[in-house]
């Protein structure tokens, strides 16, 4: 009789909470060995980007300061892909926010506050390097939205990530401005076949295809979806029943057949959920709001309370300052804000100046004084919910179930229970809470 792995007991692969215990004590010395081990075990397949084979699990960047050096480490540390998200971190960064916060208006200052936020990008790939120790990947996402993309693009490129994820815009320029790095992975976050198509066009004439591409599913994706308004989040054209298989045909048109893994996001809550994306297609799965929730997140523990107990009642959907939809926990600041967004709209004009200073996104309701896009400071509510301020904070969550509840656990205890089979019958992906 074989010895039985700490991470399956005999028969359907149940792990008793004894076994589970006594696995948290083994992964603190054998990490790498035991979710190797876990993801032979489990049945699926490794994601393979670059030439390297991670699990095929990828943690998705969430901002303001919210995935950060801490909890991509420890995903990658893991052997998945951690991403930190680029937007504003200097926030995480004492030295850096005292630096800044008291500015005057001035494009001085404007510089000053972007260079703090390189300088803290910077910081927290390197710290984050240091958890994983060449573990996994880490990636950075950066929104094409803002305004300083290229700088992050080019902080990251410089400081040696694995990979760079864009979401928020087509990103047609990427490869040039990653021309120098060609070990760099590319991989850019779309919700259709048709702008996958698209971009795969694009690119393909400047030389250098994704090298993994992110389907986002805007009905149960977190923050920033991938749809044009509110109204066609629920499009069933975003379902990945339709999705995965068309992009796989477009790839088969273009003689890209298995070249470009595809990572399914939004929804994602069990073993089976990733088997199913798997045999649909998918190499591997993103989720968000999970890895929001674990005791490595970078964010305050009254944040992760927050969208940790948030029911399907509290979600709500909107139009975000940056002009796309979103999706967040009706919080009390939420909840003011949607009440008087009639009158907000109706003396929306353009202000002489960022309130926040330093203009990060390109476009901005707020700011621009564009009545039919969110009239709030997108970065002032999401650093209040990344310090927990429940009041004032702006909480982006994912719909859908979670793996654990409303339970905060560590990030390997994530992951396991991903790679473990269920006693129970499979779910649908995305089913309800």
């Amino acid at each position: 009789m074989k010895p039985m792995s700490p991470f399956f007991s005999t028969g359907e692969g149940c792990i008793t909470a004894e076994v589970r215990g006594l696995l948290m004590e083994i992964l603190k010395v054998r990490v790498p060995l035991s979710f190797e081990l876990a993801l032979e075990r489990s049945g699926l397949s490794p994601l393979l980007i670059k030439g390297k084979s991670i699990l095929p699990i990828v943690q998705g960047g969430m901002g303001v300061g919210v995935s950060a050096h801490k909890l991509a480490g420890a995903v990658a540390q893991c052997g998945g892909m951690g991403t930190i998200s680029s937007i504003d971190l200097r926030r995480l960064h004492p030295d850096l926010m005292e630096g800044t916060k008291y500015l005057k208006p001035s494009p001085e200052s404007k510089e000053l506050i972007n260079q703090a936020n390189i300088e803290a990008l910077k910081r927290e790939i390197l710290m984050a390097q240091e958890i994983s120790k060449g573990r996994g990947l880490i990636a950075v996402n950066i929104m094409r939205a803002v305004n300083e993309y290229a700088a992050y693009v080019k902080c990251s490129l410089e400081n040696g990530v694995d990979a760079i994820v864009v979401g928020a815009g087509l990103p047609l320029d990427l490869p040039d401005l990653a021309a120098d790095y060609p070990d760099t992975a590319l991989i850019p976050i779309l919700s259709e076949s048709r702008g996958i198509h698209l971009l795969l066009r694009k690119w393909e004439k400047k030389g250098r295809l994704p090298d993994a591409i992110v389907i986002e599913h805007p009905r149960w994706a977190g923050g920033h979806v991938g749809a044009s308004s509110i109204e066609e989040v629920q499009n069933p054209k975003f379902d990945f029943e339709t999705v995965i298989p068309d992009t796989l045909a477009i790839f088969k048109t273009m003689g890209l057949e298995g070249k470009i893994p595809l990572i399914a996001a939004g929804g994602i809550s069990s073993f089976d959920d990733i088997k199913r994306l798997q045999d649909l297609g998918a190499s591997a799965v993103q989720l968000g709001t999970a890895f929001a929730v674990t005791t490595e997140c970078d964010a305050d523990d009254e944040f992760k309370k927050v969208l940790a107990e948030a029911s399907p009642e509290d979600m709500v959907d909107f139009l975000s300052a940056a002009g796309l939809p979103a999706r967040a926990v009706k919080t009390p600041w939420l909840t003011q804000y949607l009440e008087v967004l009639p009158k907000l709209q109706d003396v929306a004009r353009k202000k002489p100046r960022c309130t926040m200073t330093f203009d990060c996104l390109h476009d901005c309701g707020l700011r621009d004084g564009n009545s039919q896009w969110g009239q709030f400071c997108i970065d002032k509510v999401l650093g209040s919910a990344l310090v927990g301020n429940v009041q004032k904070g702006l909480f982006f969550r994912g719909a859908g179930k979670l793996p654990f509840g409303n339970q905060i656990k560590s990030v390997p205890e994530l992951i396991i229970k991903l790679l473990e089979k269920s006693l129970e019958p499979p779910l649908h992906v995305n089913p309800a809470y």
